[in-house]
């Protein structure tokens, strides 16, 4: 599958209420299952690539992405049927791609926190490692409610360019 990414004008505004036309060159809806992860890999490591992201950038911005798509499907939907749209661009100083459902409203950075990693494993709480792991990999994360959808954004700063 392959994506083309038009450079500027790319929509990145918050307060989007409609989702993305799926089948767009710069989107892509997917349905809330874990076999998603694929495609949605393949738009992000695209959508980077053509940013000129470094190796280390790509590497924290397809973990970010990951994690998002894995937590909608896993404790979003729980199972349910649902569907994931992912709209991305590039503007002229960094990379954004966007995540939209309809599973129900849950903000991921409520209850994100440091690793306490002077505890020991067997005495730490599990769950959110991931969370953290991922949205402090990003530059930005930002997440919105926007008429009853879950929107969340990550972004990435593009290299200078010399």
């Amino acid at each position: 599958m392959t994506f083309e990414f038009e450079a500027g004008g790319t929509g990145r505004a918050a307060g989007i209420v409609q989702a993305p036309e799926c089948g767009k060159a710069n989107a892509l809806c997917v349905p809330a299952t874990i076999d998603s992860l694929e495609p949605v890999t393949g738009f992000v490591l695209g959508l980077g690539k053509q940013a000129r992201l470094t190796d280390s950038s790509l590497y924290r911005f397809r973990l970010a992405a990951d994690e998002l798509v894995t937590n909608i499907v896993v404790h979003g939907y729980r199972g349910e049927p649902g569907q994931i749209t992912v709209d991305g661009g590039i503007d002229p100083g960094d990379v954004w791609v966007r995540f939209q459902d309809d599973a129900p409203a849950f903000d991921p950075r409520q209850g994100m926190r440091e690793p306490a990693l002077d505890v020991p494993l067997a005495e730490r709480q599990i769950g959110g490692l991931g969370v953290f792991l991922a949205f402090t990999a990003v530059d930005t994360f930002e997440y919105e409610l926007v008429a009853g959808r879950n929107v969340s954004t990550l972004v990435m700063r593009r290299p200078a360019v010399e």
